[in-house]
């Protein structure tokens, strides 16, 4: 197993070089590529020195449950402990809360090196980081002024409860409810798959629940969102009796062990005390505050762990002698034979993809609250709303990939767990099911992006390609380059017009559709990034750069993505096409 090293150059290339970041700091005064190189450094050595050392030891040692209580694999308090005191949680939190101010996409950026670094102990703070943005934009200015300062910090933690034992994601059956006591409301009914529901690596722990309020209207209408501290906090701060909330039992999960997931018991004593964020019936609404940002963390979070599985197949590639050199006919390291060459540069251009993506979309999450103009703001909103299931669903798609590549470089050693990387395939299995399935994803893409707004949004994004295809054609050594995209973004504009034209045609067409146009989506995005950072990277050697060997590596990957995985939108718009033709005709008898 390879040591972590945070990729801080490819971090700083993707947000500096490809991306918009002279909006962020127009957007931040502070923001300086001084300041964020320094915050980059120093995260990379946190996430090296003190959390990569325990991810081998929570997936060995995990988690167990014994009245009430979670026991956690030896070092996590200690390191969670050392994360707080380094204020690592308030990078992008108010600072009128204690928080450093930053913009989000420098937050999220360091959340890869902790989820690269440590993915079952990461989860605890990107949890607490949703709970912190949905508190700020729907709390009463009280329970803001009471619970955020201790949140920014990562002095308390928290969490988020949808999921109940029978109803999955239909939210629209809940059965927990609400009801009114007084200043507050008391909560009874159990939820599920809660991560880190319950731990000793703080004092206090705020549930965010969704439930009904009693009396109101059935389905999602009737929803209303909760705060729910495990420990009551009285008017002067200071920490009371336990509230009446109680861990009952830990799943026992494929992967992310160190992680406690928990079914959570809420009122078994008469009724847990929580109070309510924003107004009655807009709890789902408020939810998906938290929802959208934790669907972009997890977006992020198959960054990581590609990136962590890259790095260990290369190590292991080079180290690995076997077989011999076509050339010379010598004992070679496997990283000389051409099929390893494939496997690696599929995972290190898939996984440049994905993070281009994923920080994109951070960098609209920022400029819908922070741009000056009205205009941009409603630009960018339209635009996050756009990539977020695809930077969610896609890359975790992915993930599943680059994690499962990566134990076939290392062979039979692979399947080995000594090995690690068999823990990151592991790892990474959730994150195309958690905070939504990918199915979910691709139906909000299609049934609730690309047909609410009649495909405005996409045909900016679309507009943004063809500009780029443009630049590349009017290039002499990248004009293929240009071609591969144009005509994928062509491909991407019809299918969409396609699923526009046929929306109505049949009851199942649009769920027949929609995963398949998001994964289009998908690799097309990725060669638009791709395309840019050739453009980028040819722009800086004829400049006579002082990396050269960077830049050059940043167009062989881009070649690459436009040769080897681009073509793959070809068969997603093939079965974009006839998708509607299984849906008519598959009835339940076809499975029998």
């Amino acid at each position: 197993m390879a040591d972590y090293v945070a990729p801080v150059k490819d971090m700083s290339y993707v947000l500096q070089e490809l991306l918009d970041f002279e909006a962020l700091t127009e957007t931040s005064a502070d923001l300086t590529p001084d300041l964020m190189a320094s915050v980059f450094a120093e995260a990379g050595r946190f996430a090296s020195d003190i959390f990569a050392p325990l991810n081998r030891i929570g997936d060995a040692q995990g988690v167990s449950l014994a009245e009430g209580k979670v026991t956690l694999p030896d070092g996590f308090k200690e390191a969670y402990g050392k994360f707080v005191e380094n204020g690592w949680q308030g990078v992008a939190q108010p600072t009128d809360f204690g928080g450093m101010g930053l913009p989000f996409a420098v937050h999220l950026a360091v959340s890869e090196m902790w989820n690269s670094a440590c993915t079952s102990l990461a989860l605890c703070p990107l949890l607490t980081a949703g709970a912190i943005e949905a508190l700020s934009a729907h709390a009463s200015e009280g329970l803001k002024n009471r619970y955020l300062p201790r949140l920014v910090t990562g002095e308390w933690t928290a969490t988020m409860n949808l999921t109940e034992p029978h109803a999955g994601s239909d939210l629209s059956n809940l059965r927990t409810r609400a009801t009114p006591e007084g200043d507050h409301y008391l909560l009874k009914g159990q939820k599920v798959f809660i991560t880190w529901g319950e731990h000793d690596m703080s004092e206090n722990i705020l549930h965010v629940v969704l439930a009904p309020i009693s009396g109101a209207p059935r389905g999602i209408r009737g929803l209303s969102l909760f705060l729910v501290p495990r420990v009551l906090v009285n008017d002067d701060g200071s920490l009371g009796a336990n509230n009446d909330v109680m861990a009952v039992s830990l799943e026992h999960k494929l992967g992310i062990h160190g992680s406690p997931t928990c079914a959570m018991s809420f009122g078994d004593k008469g009724g847990a005390v929580g109070y309510l964020i924003g107004e009655p019936g807009q709890g789902l609404e408020c939810m998906f505050t938290l929802m959208n940002h934790a669907r972009l963390e997890v977006g992020l979070q198959a960054v990581a762990l590609a990136e962590r599985s890259y790095q260990d197949a290369v190590s292991y590639a080079r180290e690995r002698v076997q077989g011999t050199d076509v050339e010379s006919a010598r004992p070679a390291a496997i990283i000389q034979h051409a099929d390893v060459k494939r496997m690696l540069m599929q995972m290190k251009t898939q996984v440049e993809a994905m993070r281009a993506i994923a920080y994109d979309g951070a960098i609209s999450h920022d400029l819908r609250y922070r741009s000056g103009s009205e205009s941009e703001r409603r630009h960018h909103e339209e635009r996050f709303g756009l990539l977020n299931p695809v930077i969610k669903a896609w890359n975790t798609e992915l993930v599943n990939e680059i994690t499962s590549l990566a134990i076939q470089v290392h062979g039979g050693m692979g399947f080995i767990e000594e090995t690690g990387v068999a823990q990151y395939y592991r790892d990474a299995r959730i994150t195309a099911i958690y905070e939504g399935t990918n199915g979910i994803q691709a139906n909000d893409l299609v049934a609730r992006k690309l047909i609410r707004d009649q495909g405005a949004a996409l045909g900016s994004l679309l507009g943004e390609m063809f500009e780029v295809a443009d630049s590349l054609l009017a290039s002499k050594s990248m004009g293929g380059l240009g071609r591969s995209l144009k005509d994928a973004a062509q491909a991407l504009d019809t299918a969409s017009r396609l699923i526009l034209e046929r929306a109505n045609s049949s009851p199942h067409f649009l769920g027949s559709v929609s995963f398949n146009f998001l994964m289009m989506m998908g690799y097309v995005c990725g060669a638009w990034y791709m395309g840019r950072a050739a453009l980028v990277s040819s722009a800086r050697l004829d400049e006579g750069c002082a990396d050269p060997d960077f830049h050059r590596r940043k167009i062989i990957a881009a070649t690459f993505y436009m040769d080897q995985v681009l073509p793959r939108y070809l068969a997603c718009d093939v079965a974009v096409r006839s998708g509607a033709a299984l849906g008519d005709v598959a009835s339940d008898e076809i499975f029998g």
